[in-house]
């Protein structure tokens, strides 16, 4: 709505100014209306600006995820923990191309897959050990670095069942196009099927 006002206000102006034949002889000399058009604007941004970074700041706050996972990054690979659950941990390396079958998706598919529940604030934590990655699903709207030394935090909601598509988008070294991510969204009963198979 302010930026409709301002870009009716600066039309009718312009508009104003190419067609009327009024002469002003202070025409260059006004410093009052100068000062005023550049304070108000900036008034303005910061009524703009004020809300938008606290919404900025809540956006990465989380409230009660249901699970946390834990992504590590190595040279060329991903590492994943369920934190929230014993004995979950698992790699995830691409499936070469030579072994994979007519169903696989070439250079995407992945021999672990991560399983999330859909409909349900899910914590990423993601770190490297050697060297920086980026751990990036751009369908969900989610990339994130993976620096050694440094634990990273997002979340996800996955409000839709299917298999989503990523990879490692920091040129990380020789191999950095061949680490893939595949998320598959499931049920809540289902996930909590498959955790109760993988124990």
């Amino acid at each position: 709505i302010i930026l409709i006002m301002i870009t009716i206000l600066v039309g009718y102006l312009m508009i104003n100014l190419f067609f009327n034949k009024y002469i002003n002889r202070f025409l260059l000399e006004g410093q009052m209306i100068e000062l005023i058009w550049t304070i108000i604007p900036t008034i303005t941004l910061i009524f703009i600006a004020l809300p938008s970074l606290r919404l900025l700041y809540l956006l990465d706050e989380l409230n009660n995820p249901l699970i946390t996972l834990k992504s590590i990054g190595h040279q060329w690979y991903w590492n994943y923990e369920y934190s929230d659950f014993n004995n979950i941990e698992f790699d995830s390396y691409m499936i070469n191309y030579e072994k994979s079958n007519i169903n696989n998706f070439r250079l995407l598919d992945v021999d672990n897959r991560i399983i999330l529940p859909m409909n349900n604030q899910i914590r990423i934590m993601v770190t490297a050990t050697d060297v920086i990655h980026s751990w990036t699903i751009p369908s969900l709207g989610v990339k994130i670095d993976a620096n050694p030394g440094r634990l990273n935090q997002t979340n996800l909601f996955i409000n839709r069942p299917g298999i989503f598509f990523g990879q490692c988008s920091e040129i990380c070294g020789a191999n950095h196009s061949f680490m893939p991510i595949m998320i598959e969204s499931i049920s809540i009963k289902n996930f909590i099927n498959w955790i109760n198979n993988y124990s």
